[in-house]
């Protein structure tokens, strides 16, 4: 049986997730906030799924660009996988830099530093659109001469250590602190401190921040705050992933002249208008500033069922992709995705959510349909449908008596 073994990243992330969350209780620390860590894992989750999609795309590219433009033919040898280690490493920290210095790439970078928290939930804040933009920067790399075999292994070690400095409960790492990026001075880059703010940009070796001037010691009169300069205020899984994109647009829209324009695209995330980001908040999430509704007991027991439910659909899609049709692949997708949109949604206790409760109950009996397709389960399966679209209403009522009692809403 032809497994994709990607698919055993879930449960390993989660296996350390839940360590970490362990040790931080055990400790009586507060690493995490329970709608900041799903909020995390809603990204995370949406990312290795499109990765699904994307992989082979940026492979294909990598190996085309090395087969048709590349300067040189670099082979496979000691000291040419430990250039391309630095190499990869370099463009890692000019991407990681650019994307903080530059709107268009901040647009899909500041997913990863919305949290408040900081903990291997907030490595999962990746977006298909970060992948996207990472890839042209790693595209120089084959066009050198890098086969595209050995670029995707190191890239995906720059994918794992990571994932392991974005924790608060391993403490310093003695002389290592010199040379590696350690959950130290990562910690640093996701602090909103002035006397942080884009500061340690490397991915494995800090020596680049030391080269280039963004280096940040951590400071004991400094308590960092994690999280963006202004917070977001909202765990909907749309707005993380379009705020700032909008408020391009909108900066965009009213900027005059050519010059103002391209500042708007190209310059820095604080040449922006601030009110712009006030008028969408206030016309789109309509939540007070800075605040977000706390969940209730039924609301927390919902979310978590969701949560489980979308990670194990996601490890069984990724694991078993090449055994499910493209219309299974594309029902189990459009599930998961419509899942997470429901979830932050819900914490941030929004009123039309049932329309997506209703969306994945047709796509759960589309998905039954295509599993048992015989004439007795379609009869049933379409009756359920007839009786939920007649009895919508009070349905939607006590789904939100149920949801929301005692929540105000």
């Amino acid at each position: 049986m032809q497994l994709n073994y990607l698919g055993l990243a879930v449960p390993f992330f989660i296996f350390f997730i839940a360590l970490e969350y362990y040790y931080s209780r055990r400790k009586g620390k507060n690493f995490y906030q329970y709608a900041e860590s799903v909020a995390n894992l809603n990204v995370g989750i949406a990312e290795r799924l499109l990765d699904v999609f994307t992989t082979g795309l940026f492979f294909f590219v990598f190996d085309y660009l090395h087969k048709n433009w590349a300067l040189f033919d670099i082979k496979a040898n000691w000291w040419t996988w430990l250039l391309l280690f630095l190499a990869t490493d370099l463009v890692w920290y000019w991407y990681h830099r650019l994307a903080h210095e530059i709107n268009a790439f901040w647009a899909v970078h500041v997913v990863h530093h919305q949290s408040e928290d900081f903990n291997y939930t907030v490595s999962a804040r990746i977006t298909v659109f970060q992948a996207l933009v990472r890839s042209m920067f790693w595209s120089v790399l084959p066009l050198i001469g890098f086969p595209a075999v050995m670029i995707s292994t190191l890239l995906l070690i720059h994918g794992l250590y990571p994932f392991f400095i974005h924790t608060q409960a391993l403490g310093k790492w003695g002389w290592l602190e010199k040379i590696l990026v350690t959950p130290t001075h990562h910690g640093i880059h996701h602090a909103s401190n002035p006397e942080y703010l884009d500061k340690n940009y490397g991915d494995v070796l800090i020596i680049w921040d030391k080269l280039f001037g963004t280096f940040a010691e951590e400071r004991r009169d400094v308590k960092i705050v994690y999280g963006l300069t202004k917070p977001l205020g909202s765990h909907s899984f749309l707005w993380q992933h379009f705020h700032f994109i909008l408020e391009i647009y909108l900066n965009f829209k009213h900027a005059r002249g050519f010059r103002a324009r391209w500042k708007v695209l190209f310059g820095k995330p604080d040449d922006l208008d601030p009110r712009y980001r006030s008028v969408l908040e206030r016309h789109l999430l309509n939540l007070a500033p800075g605040k977000s509704p706390q969940p209730t007991t039924a609301i927390r027991q919902y979310v978590t069922g969701q949560t489980i439910f979308s990670l194990s659909l996601l490890f069984v899609t990724i694991l078993f992709e090449h055994h499910l049709s493209r219309m299974q692949l594309v029902l189990f997708s459009l599930f998961i995705v419509i899942s997470l949109i429901n979830s932050g949604a819900i914490l941030d206790q929004r009123r039309w959510i049932f329309y997506l409760e209703y969306a994945r109950m047709v796509l759960v009996i589309l998905a039954i349909g295509l599993f048992y397709p015989n004439s007795w389960t379609i009869s049933v399966l379409l009756a359920v449908v007839v009786l939920i679209t007649w009895y919508f209403r009070p349905i939607k009522r006590y789904y939100f008596q149920l949801l929301y009692a005692g929540s105000g809403h």
